[in-house]
């Protein structure tokens, strides 16, 4: 796969849109899976795909997105993106100084005709604004909750009208009940970046993201309509652009039928392939942000206490996780399997998974709904805690491992008691959370599934850019 010139005949295509995601991969796969839902309705549309120079190198190694869409590069913002994480104020401030230019430059190398719409992850707000200029029409993608969209749509109004607690970090569970389009949320189900009042910059750009994304000609959600139907309501009422709540823009037959042929890949599956139906609980704390070093290794005690079985993503800290699962060496007494990397959705789709612990990103809770699969929530930051929310409260398919904002360390013996808690298949409750999440996986394949809410949305938002 390589970057296409921006000069390739485009007289095949009736129309050019142009994408451009936030350099960070949850970003870029959801805009991307967007982009060939797309094209895979309409063959006659060019679309631009957008990346740093480094990404593309990145997504060398993905399966070819086909002719309709096509690769165009800017220069990196910092050296090396893949230390976002650690600097992350100055990878973030970068992106909001240093890609508008280069992007400009990139739209002056288009052939005539001009796109008909740039879409546009909406933490890029300065995007707007290069639309703007250039008279062509601005599609806003929100790449997270319809719900947390509003919650940070009315965060400074809160603030303002003194609806939050005096010391809101203490009084976390306290409910909010005047968000419109919002059940009853807890103070904890917060970011706690926001409640942190000495961080009013974070206040403030939160807001500024959800402000310029209302003032675009679209807004598309990536959720499904039942599943956040009064919030998505209420900002189809509340806000002046068309509002498209598109699907979880995640790609399930890709998934599910497979296109890796790399070695581990294999070696998953097999020893996934040995384990019985519904018994293995899957772990992964997330790509970018992660639990502290001492609550880490409360986790890894409390897994190899609890005796069950377990597909953990350990990313760069596997031999550390097998070390101390193994307790210094020998075989191996634990009963699971730990990787730095899988085919998520793949391998949540797998007959022997029974369930999803994860740090409720929302790209892994949009895969969890999606695979049918009951959550054990443990937010670390940002919209987690809100998505938290969701799946324990809104969809009835999860448990809360902890508290979002008290800032406790949970023990491994708690930590243990719950897993077998979590994983027993004779519970009642635990029947019943797994019969939910089964409910919930078919409202999310029926939504995308042809005329259903998701699909209906996407065809409508083509049909509009258009014209």
């Amino acid at each position: 796969m390589g970057s296409s010139s921006i000069k390739d005949s485009t007289d095949f295509f009736s129309c050019q849109l142009v994408a451009i995601p936030y350099p960070g991969r949850g970003h870029i796969n959801q805009l991307m899976n967007f982009c060939k839902l797309i094209t895979k309705k309409r063959s006659d549309f060019l679309i631009h795909f957008v990346v740093t120079e480094e990404w593309l190198g990145f997504l060398a190694s993905e399966p070819d997105p086909g002719q309709s869409i096509r690769f165009a590069t800017i220069p990196n913002v910092i050296p090396s993106e893949k230390v976002r994480a650690k600097e992350f104020q100055a990878f973030f401030d970068a992106i909001m100084t240093k890609m508008e230019g280069p992007f400009e430059y990139l739209l002056n190398q288009l052939d005539p005709p001009k796109p008909r719409a740039i879409i546009y992850d909406s933490f890029l707000k300065w995007v707007l604004g290069v639309a703007n200029r250039r008279f062509i029409p601005a599609a806003s993608f929100w790449p997270m909750s319809a719900t947390f969209f509003t919650v940070l749509y009315h965060f400074q109004s809160l603030v303002q009208n003194g609806q939050l607690p005096a010391n809101p970090l203490e009084n976390g569970e306290h409910r909010i009940n005047c968000i419109p389009g919002i059940p009853s949320i807890r103070v904890a189900d917060f970011p706690r970046e926001l409640l942190e009042g000495k961080l009013k910059r974070v206040i403030e750009e939160s807001h500024e993201f959800v402000s310029f994304a209302a003032k675009a000609d679209y807004l598309l959600l990536t959720s499904v309509y039942e599943m956040e139907s009064q919030a998505i309501k209420n900002l189809k009422k509340e806000l002046p652009c068309p509002v498209y709540p598109i699907g979880l823009s995640i790609p399930p037959l890709d998934i599910i039928n497979g296109h890796s042929k790399d070695s581990n890949n294999n070696h998953q599956f097999s020893w996934l392939d040995a384990q019985p139906e519904a018994s293995v609980l899957y772990i992964s704390q997330g790509s970018f942000l992660s639990a502290s070093e001492e609550q880490l290794n409360e986790y890894i005690a409390g897994v190899g206490d609890s005796g069950i079985r377990f597909f953990w993503v350990a990313r760069e800290n596997r031999e550390r996780f097998v070390e101390q699962l193994n307790g210094g060496g020998g075989d191996p007494p634990y009963n699971g399997l730990v990787v730095d990397w899988c085919d998520q959705l793949r391998v949540l789709s797998h007959p022997s998974i029974c369930g999803f612990w994860s740090h409720c990103g929302w790209n892994s809770a949009k895969e969890a709904a999606f695979s049918g699969l009951p959550v054990l929530a443990s937010p670390i930051a940002w919209d987690q805690n809100t998505n938290s929310k969701q799946i324990v409260e809104d969809w009835g398919i999860g448990w809360r491992l902890k508290e979002s904002n008290d800032g406790r360390l949970v023990g491994r013996g708690e930590i243990s008691r719950i897993l077998k808690r979590f994983m027993d298949s004779e519970s009642e409750e635990v029947e019943e959370m797994r019969r939910r999440a089964h409910e919930i996986g078919d409202i999310c394949g029926r939504a995308d599934s042809e005329c259903g809410s998701s699909d209906r949305e996407i065809e409508a938002f083509i049909e509009n850019v258009s014209k």
